[in-house]
C-alpha cells in the first residue's frame, strides 16, 4: 500500500529508502547529498560501481551499509556530464523503467517498506504530476508499505502507517 506523507525521508525505519540520480552522479544537492553526508561509504561505493559498470539511465542499484541501512539507486536521469559535475535530465522513460527494476527488487530481497521522495522532480526537473501515476502503477501492487514522501520538512519524523 502506498502512502503520501510530509517529513525527513532521512528519518524513515523503511527497510530500503530509494532516490533518483544519474549514472556517475556526483551527490552535490538535495536528497543525493543528505545520503553523501549521512552514509559516506556508499557515495564511495556506488562511484567504483559506476566506473566499473557503466549503469544506464532506467536501471537500479541496491547498496547494504553496515549498520543495515539498504538504499536503492535509481538513475533516473541519463548519466552525468564531466563525471559528475552535472547530472542529465530525468525522463518520464527512465523512471518508468527505473520503476519496473525497483518493484523486482523489493520483491527480490522481500522488503516489506520502502521509503522514497517524489523522484525525478528535483534536480530531474520533471512534473509531479507525471511521476505520481508511475510511483502507482509500479509500486501499488507491492506486498510492502510504501511511504512516498511529497514534502519535506527536516527534522520530522512520520509516524509511518502499515
Amino acid at each position: 500500500m502506498i502512502h503520501y506523507v510530509t517529513g525527513d525521508l532521512l528519518l524513515s525505519k523503511a527497510q530500503a529508502i530509494a532516490h533518483g540520480i544519474a549514472p556517475n552522479d556526483s551527490f552535490s544537492s538535495g536528497l543525493a547529498l543528505s545520503l553523501r553526508e549521512n552514509w559516506p561509504a556508499m557515495y564511495k561505493d556506488f562511484r567504483h560501481y559506476c566506473q566499473t559498470t557503466h549503469p544506464k539511465a532506467g536501471s537500479a542499484w541496491l547498496w547494504g551499509g553496515a549498520d543495515g541501512v539498504r538504499i536503492v539507486n535509481l538513475f533516473t536521469q541519463e548519466a552525468a556530464y564531466d563525471h559528475g559535475e552535472k547530472p542529465g535530465k530525468a525522463s518520464v522513460e527512465h523512471v518508468n523503467h527505473s520503476l519496473r527494476e525497483l518493484h523486482k527488487l523489493m520483491d527480490s530481497e522481500k522488503f516489506t517498506s520502502l521509503a522514497l521522495p517524489r523522484l525525478a522532480t528535483g534536480v530531474g526537473g520533471l512534473d509531479w504530476a507525471d511521476v505520481k501515476p508511475l510511483i502507482e502503477k509500479h509500486l501499488s501492487g507491492l506486498n510492502a508499505a510504501v511511504y512516498v514522501y511529497e514534502t519535506y520538512h527536516k527534522g520530522s519524523a512520520v509516524n509511518e502507517p502499515g
